[in-house]
């Protein structure tokens, strides 16, 4: 998941923060929104709800998870799976 973030800051000039699942958020994360196959990638609403969600393999393309990805916005997290706030 490293790999495909930095690929994914590299082309896109967007960052993803990543959150490890064997951290208590990061596992609590995976609990919470159901994850049941790795990696997984989240995109979040700014009010917590589940915009989109993507399980194991192959992963999105790069530009249909740009779409979710604000330039001016900071994404929120990502634990061997990527949270991304929604576009408002």
């Amino acid at each position: 998941m490293a790999d495909f973030a930095a690929e994914f800051e590299r082309y896109k000039r967007k960052k993803l923060n990543l959150i490890s699942l064997e951290t208590v958020e990061g596992d609590d994360l995976a609990k919470l929104y159901g994850v049941t196959q790795y990696p997984a990638i989240l995109v979040m609403s700014e009010t917590g709800s589940l915009v989109r969600l993507w399980q194991g393999n192959p992963m999105p393309l790069m530009d249909e998870l740009s779409y979710y990805v604000q330039d001016e916005q900071q994404p929120v997290s990502r634990f061997g799976h990527i949270m991304i706030p929604a576009p408002a």
